[in-house]
């Protein structure tokens, strides 16, 4: 019988982590098929209080990883296949195991929406990628498409220019939206070229990529971009299929939540990205981690007839 179980290991999760093991509620943390999350994704976060130079997305998850660690936390490399909600201990079942916990926190995020484009499943893993601080490297001077014009498209753009000699970016509007400060730097890059108000229609290639058809929005226009590699970044899916029908799901899939992070199943609690529409930042997982944790101690406590030590920091 666990205290709390967290299923998921971004920055949410590892957040849940550290405060429930501070409570000494001896979590187990299942870390689902990406240890550290889309976070550990990110070639550089710049934006992440207390590293003025920023810090890389991998070693800063790791760094969470290593705190909850420090303070009892268990972390278990596996993926869950199946919960039960609808009894009490909760049931939680991984390719490995079964556990029963009283509470449970879910941080399982989101997952890249894919374009659905003729080529792109077929070339997936040839050329067509999802993470560029994870294939950026094999693009050593070619020429690589990025699809998107928000935060990540524009950031992963940017990094992409390491090692690309030439990097497109393939945007369905006439401006970007990512913050102020990414887009000059995109925009004065010189490896860097924006296709304005254009989608891609198709990936072309038989055993690898070797370019995009793109169609312009505006004049019908179709056009090829000759390229080795493309990247996606145009919106994201919220991990929740485990709990359809279980827990109240908003209109898009995310887990609704009331300020708490309590779900729809009393004991249930959720953080990050899976119920966070507005600002999908590490800070804002990190907040909705640490205060899913201390539901989760102030759930098992009053379930058990103990007193809640009301916490200030």
């Amino acid at each position: 019988m666990e205290e709390v179980v967290i299923i998921g290991s971004g920055p949410a999760g590892l957040a849940a982590a550290i405060y429930a093991s501070r409570s000494q509620l001896s979590p187990l943390l299942i870390t689902g098929n990406a240890l550290g999350g889309q976070a550990a994704t990110t070639s550089e976060v710049e934006n992440y209080p207390g590293f003025p130079e920023g810090i890389n997305g991998a070693e800063l998850t790791q760094l969470m990883q290593q705190q909850a660690e420090h303070f009892g936390t268990r972390v278990e490399m596996d993926e869950v296949v199946e919960v039960n909600l609808r009894q009490h201990p909760f049931v939680i079942k991984t390719y490995s195991g079964t556990y029963r916990a009283k509470s449970l926190v879910i941080a399982t995020g989101v997952s890249p929406r894919l374009l659905g484009v003729p080529g792109e499943d077929r070339l997936k893993g040839r050329g067509v990628s999802y993470c560029a601080t994870c294939d950026g490297f094999f693009y050593k001077g070619r020429t690589v498409v990025v699809v998107g014009g928000g935060d990540a498209a524009v950031e992963e753009a940017i990094y992409l220019t390491r090692f690309a000699s030439k990097v497109y970016i393939v945007h369905r509007r006439n401006r970007l939206r990512a913050q102020k400060l990414a887009q000059e730097r995109a925009l004065k890059d010189s490896k860097i070229e924006v296709v304005w108000d254009s989608v891609v229609t198709e990936v072309l290639g038989e055993e690898q990529v070797t370019g995009v058809r793109i169609k312009n929005v505006k004049t019908g226009g179709e056009s090829v971009l000759a390229a080795d590699g493309m990247f996606t970044y145009i919106g994201n899916i919220p991990n929740t299929k485990l709990f359809e029908g279980q827990l109240e799901l908003d209109d898009r899939g995310y887990i609704v939540t009331d300020r708490r992070m309590h779900t729809s199943v009393p004991g249930v609690f959720a953080a990050g990205d899976v119920q966070e529409r507005a600002l999908k930042q590490i800070a804002t997982a990190v907040g909705s981690g640490a205060i899913a944790a201390m539901e989760a101690e102030k759930f098992v406590a009053e379930m058990e007839g103990r007193a809640y030590p009301e916490r200030q920091g």
